[in-house]
């Protein structure tokens, strides 16, 4: 059974296993969930030139898993028996025996013209039998992490049947110097922090970048002209154009239609604030709210139908939602205190916002139909929430108080457990995440 996986010249080969009568599974809901104890023994080097990285691509793996909050990785001094051949049988009692429920095995091979071959196999340890096919991925060394983030992302969908998130990468907006008089530019790295890439110098501020669907262009709002300015980038040339030549006016906030051909932003006139949609390949604009207020963070729900945003017609910042197209829209934040920045969720059926109540910040969730409110966080300042392309995680930034405060990126499940900060350096702000990586 072969298997490829376009991107970064990845292959995977399906091995053929017999699967457990009762596969292990991980049932996610909103309750408390005991982390599942995993068992990852470094992978098998199977030449001298691949040890190095197969301890590297085993830290990652289990670092992908435990950092989910939904696995608990069994250290390595509590292991019975080890794992020196990747074709060995499982000694399925020594795991037992350390209460492992799930057992990860893996093999690396380089080879003479600087590739490596990344074999791995997952085992329901309780079952005595593997969770599904074993699969083998192949690439440049230089590949390594997206190989080991791939491997991950195979085991995480098999034990709880949702799809994943690792391989993919996020957008942001770097930050250095004193508070009060801050440097930006936009970077890009993976999920977890590794990879930093700068996309922009410091010589002008940018704001609010967001990923395309196919995670090849960027939108941002740059003030290289000393107005706010939507430009548009290819990564792969970290080229930017302006999105359009409009004197005069305020664009901002931008955001893609989830067929990439169009985008939908704020646009400022005669200090009036609407929202507008404009389609790349003509550059014919459409205004879709025409109201004495102002109407900004657009995002579009999945299917391209419908748009919500935040507006302060009703007297202070609240969410509402409308046709793609435009006409009246309907109100669904009910809930004391301001909501803004609203995030259509991957999946269709929630909302992310930002809500400031009582002199606090918070990142919460809601229904489309402003239903099951859930606040997720709350500190001096949390704003800006971003999916991950799973629907299963939001990343935000998190802004310190006093002087010496900075913005640092955290990320939260859905069900407010998770709570952990993004490993970088320096500060950063205004996440965007990207889909999965193809």
């Amino acid at each position: 059974m072969l298997r490829t996986f376009i991107a970064a010249a990845f292959c995977g080969l399906a091995l053929p296993f017999a699967a457990a009568s009762e596969p292990l599974h991980l049932e996610l809901g909103v309750g408390v969930i005991e982390p599942l104890p995993f068992a990852a023994p470094t992978f098998v080097a199977e030449n001298p030139g691949a040890a190095e990285i197969a301890q590297a691509i085993t830290q990652v793996v289990a670092a992908d898993l435990a950092g989910t909050g939904l696995f608990r990785e069994i250290p390595s001094s509590a292991f019975i028996s080890g794992v020196t051949s990747f074709d060995a049988p499982v000694a399925y009692a020594d795991w037992k025996a350390i209460n492992a429920q799930a057992l990860v095995t893996g093999a690396v091979a380089a080879t003479s013209d600087g590739r490596i071959n990344v074999k791995f196999r997952l085992f329901d340890v309780f079952s005595d039998a593997p969770l599904g096919d074993g699969l083998q991925f192949g690439g440049g060394q230089g590949d390594w992490r997206r190989i080991a983030h791939k491997v991950s992302d195979q085991i995480y969908a098999r034990i709880t049947g949702e799809s994943a998130y690792f391989d993919s990468r996020v957008v942001f907006v770097s930050e250095s110097g004193p508070k009060d008089q801050r440097l930006k530019r936009l970077a890009i790295m993976d999920y977890d922090g590794a990879n930093v890439q700068y996309l922009t110098d410091s010589s002008t501020i940018v704001l609010a970048p967001r990923f395309s669907p196919a995670g090849d262009r960027i939108l941002y709002t740059s003030f290289e002209t000393g107005f706010p300015r939507i430009k548009l980038m290819d990564i792969a040339t970290v080229s930017a154009r302006a999105l359009a030549e409009l004197s005069g006016n305020m664009t901002f906030a931008p955001r893609f239609s989830p067929d990439g051909g169009t985008v939908v932003f704020s646009l400022e006139s005669g200090g009036n604030t609407d929202l507008y949609s404009m389609q790349l390949s003509s550059g014919q604009m459409t205004q879709l709210t025409n109201a004495p207020s102002i109407e900004t963070a657009p995002s579009f729900s999945p299917d391209g139908s419908k748009i919500v945003f935040e507006s302060d017609r009703s007297g202070n910042q609240q969410l509402y939602i409308m046709s793609a197209s435009g006409g009246e829209p309907t109100r669904i934040s009910f809930g004391e205190g301001r909501y803004g920045t609203p995030v259509w969720s991957p999946r269709g059926d929630m909302v992310a916002f930002t809500k400031q109540n009582a002199g606090r910040f918070h990142i919460g969730v809601m229904r489309t139909d402003g239903s099951e409110e859930r606040l997720l966080t709350a500190s001096f300042l949390d704003e800006g929430p971003t999916w991950a392309p799973n629907g299963r995680v939001i990343m935000f930034t998190r802004e310190t108080p006093g002087a010496g405060g900075g913005a640092q990126l955290f990320s939260v499940d859905i069900t407010g457990r998770n709570l952990r900060a993004v490993t970088m350096e320096g500060a950063a702000s205004d996440p965007a995440w990207s889909p999965l990586l193809p």
